[in-house]
């Protein structure tokens, strides 16, 4: 009797061990299952994040030929080095020491360089040579315009008859055919007429080389 209840005794510490034993690999079970899961919700994530990345990058190279397409687009214009670009036209500023030049020595001089004398087409323009026009010397030098009064109406190069009228008013009368901007005045109240022997900087105007397509 006593060995059986000894047995018995051993038989059931056998039995909690193997339960606790048991217990113990399930909650092993349970935190693997937990990181597992975890690791997985991570991938999951990262997956999500590496496709959102995916679908950028695709916008980013379909939109790739539509900006190099609107590179392309007129307003992709260039100058030689020294002259301004402004609204797919090239301007020179002359800005050498004296002795300047005479109106007609400033057109070859223009002309020599594939250009003209400047066309003012409107007041935008006008005001873009008024902000790069520097004072020089005296209040009546000024720069040349492809402008002269041709049988007795102000007539640009290019045959218009001058309809903006950016006259100084506020400045004596000068006798002369030809015109010159003065600097550091009112851009429509600029214009100055002169003899054309008289010296002066001048501005040279030529269309702008449109930058070739890749």
């Amino acid at each position: 009797l006593a060995l059986c209840c000894l047995l018995f005794i051993q038989m059931d510490s056998l039995t909690k061990l193997c339960v606790f034993i048991v217990s113990v690999k399930m909650a092993v079970q349970r935190e693997n299952i937990s990181d597992l899961t975890t690791e997985r919700k991570i991938l999951i994530k990262e997956r999500k994040m590496m496709e959102v990345q995916s679908q950028d990058n695709d916008k980013e190279v379909s939109l790739l030929p539509a900006f190099t397409s609107y590179l392309m687009e007129p307003g992709c214009y260039t100058c030689p080095d020294d002259w301004i670009l402004f609204r797919q036209k090239c301007y020179l500023f002359y800005d050498e020491p004296a002795p300047w030049k005479t109106w007609e020595q400033s057109r070859r001089f223009c002309q020599k360089n594939s250009s003209d004398l400047v066309v003012i087409d409107d007041l935008q323009e006008q005001k873009f040579i008024s902000k790069h026009i520097k004072y020089y010397h005296s209040e009546h030098n000024g720069y040349w315009l492809g402008l002269q009064n041709v049988n007795y109406n102000w007539t640009w190069l290019d045959g218009r008859i001058d309809t903006l009228g950016f006259w100084a008013k506020d400045l004596p009368y000068t006798p002369g055919s030809k015109v010159r901007v003065l600097p550091e005045r009112n851009p429509t109240n600029s214009w100055k007429q002169g003899m054309t022997g008289f010296l002066n900087k001048f501005i040279c105007e030529s269309d702008a080389r449109k930058i070739p397509p890749y």
